[in-house]
């Protein structure tokens, strides 16, 4: 997040793509307690994606339904849920890609 947030200082909004996938959904879940678990609190960071009007945003439907997290309740509202293929060709456009 840290390094997304740095790049839209650089970057017109509309040229940064975030996507999540495979076990990057579990991430958006709300009201998660990181404490229990010793991990950093990206809730409140990922908030900010929609203060930077970072508004494209996807979400991959297969990895929701693949992990039973199609009905959750996730922190990114304004986020599109787009097929696998969808993202790649995301991706695919994308000329550069960081993947954490």
């Amino acid at each position: 997040m840290d390094a997304l947030l740095a790049a839209s200082a650089f970057c017109d909004e509309e040229e940064l793509a975030i996507c999540f996938l495979n076990d990057g959904v579990f991430n958006l879940i709300a009201n998660q307690r990181s404490e229990l678990l010793l991990q950093k609190d990206h809730i409140a960071t990922f908030k900010l994606i929609e203060l930077y009007d970072l508004t494209e945003c996807f979400i991959c439907k297969e990895s929701l339904v693949e992990r039973g997290l199609d009905n959750a309740g996730l922190v990114l509202k304004e986020a599109q849920k787009v097929s696998k293929s969808k993202l790649f060709e995301v991706l695919h456009q994308a000329e550069k890609v960081l993947a954490f």
